[in-house]
């Protein structure tokens, strides 16, 4: 990611909460008109003729009129500007297009490169609610020391409400310089968690293993980035020379990531052949393929729950599809759609949705999932994670 190249994304989706509108734009001051023929909003509307064009000038002139009568705050024009790019791209009603500024955009690959400075916690969030969640504290991080626990619901940043915010663009104010403090509210029941947490260095393993049994190997990824494929090749060579002969992937809570790290570990895994194929509105098809030169040849097991999804879906599909091994768990989340990154000139970026993904066996599961092969609840009652000694049995049969 550092060497700004285009990746398809199949992370499972931010929130963009109420993005900055038409008004917002006519805040710009005299320049109003003048951005608004660079910044190229001609383009969505109805052929972008002179009439539109001068429509959509009068209407903002109007706006301006207005807002330098009678506005009574002072706004920042950086942040005007960037709220104008943000609606460009909140118009075009999909949650899973966006822009970043460069400092967000920053943010966002720092993220993707295993390390980064903040509090050690990561999140998910629910397109449908706006409700971000903490899924995993990373042991000894700042979270960690604060008492942060799984399933915490992130309540505020910098005594600002999140819920239905860009998730980006959350995890961008928690991150920050080493050393430098930052205030987070976390609500768990009804109580609510008040902390001042102090930034540094996380580096994040995106991928734990372990042998469970003689036999049984355990691999968690808890997203794909950068990082993670180097990691799992690591993982897998160590369990092997342990004598792993069959083998559990954890996929729950994984939100998702790079479809190229995930299909360079599909390929560690899978016979020769397709891994997932894509189409654009064009038609036009892009396929990933595994060759012969590594398959696993054990039987195994991959966990999957809800909040699987995009990138771990992808990974569950061509697992369900070519039948070397058992879902278990609950339905995935169920986004079948890939973004690509694109760089602009001035360090900013758009995230784009470009295209659909099928399985190898054709299916798009958007809005829809994929259903384990054995739908098991997890038992939140019980100490014993039963979807895990549920995978060693059948591992075991």
């Amino acid at each position: 990611m550092e060497e700004n190249r285009k990746h398809h994304s199949f992370r499972k989706g931010l929130i963009c909460g109420v993005l900055i509108s038409v008004l917002t734009v006519s805040v710009c001051g005299c320049g109003a008109a003048w951005m608004l023929g660079h910044l190229g909003f001609t383009a969505l509307t109805s052929g972008g003729n002179a009439e539109e064009q001068a429509k959509i000038s009068t209407k903002m002139q109007e706006l301006q009129s207005y807002i330098d009568r009678f506005y009574l705050f002072d706004y920042d024009e950086e942040n005007v500007e960037s709220g104008i790019y943000k609606g460009m791209m909140a118009g075009l009603g999909d949650v899973y297009t966006n822009y970043y500024t460069p400092e967000e955009y920053a943010s966002f690959m720092e993220s993707s490169n295993g390390s980064y400075s903040g509090i050690g916690a990561m999140l998910s969030q629910d397109y449908n609610t706006g409700i971000i969640t903490v899924v995993k504290v990373f042991e000894g991080s700042p979270a960690a020391e604060a008492g942060v626990q799984p399933d915490d619901i992130l309540y505020k940043v910098k005594g600002e409400e999140v819920t239905g915010m860009d998730l980006n663009l959350v995890v961008s104010d928690l991150k920050g310089e080493e050393g430098t403090d930052v205030e987070a509210s976390f609500m768990r029941g009804t109580d609510v968690l008040d902390l001042t947490l102090t930034r540094r260095s996380i580096e994040v393993p995106t991928v734990e293993y372990r042998l469970i049994t003689d036999k049984i190997g355990y691999i968690s990824i808890s997203e794909f980035d950068d990082v993670t494929d180097d990691q799992f090749i690591a993982a897998l060579d160590d369990l092997n020379s342990q004598g792993m002969e069959n083998l559990i992937i954890d996929l729950r809570d994984n939100g998702g990531g790079l479809v190229d790290v995930t299909c360079d570990i599909l390929d560690q895994l899978l016979p020769e052949g397709l891994i997932v194929y894509t189409e654009d509105k064009d038609g036009n098809r892009e396929e990933e393929t595994s060759d012969a030169e590594h398959y696993f040849p054990g039987k195994m097991a991959v966990l999957v729950n809800g909040n699987s999804a995009s990138a771990s879906e992808i990974f569950a599909g061509a697992i369900k599809d070519y039948g070397v091994g058992t879902l278990i768990g609950t339905q995935t989340f169920g986004k079948g759609i890939v973004q690509s990154l694109f760089p602009l000139s001035d360090g900013s970026a758009i995230k784009v949705t470009v295209s659909r993904y099928y399985t190898p066996a054709g299916n798009n599961i958007h809005e829809v999932g994929i259903t384990p092969d054995i739908i098991l609840e997890k038992d939140t009652e019980s100490e014993e994670d039963n979807q895990l000694q549920k995978a060693i049995d059948v591992l075991k049969e």
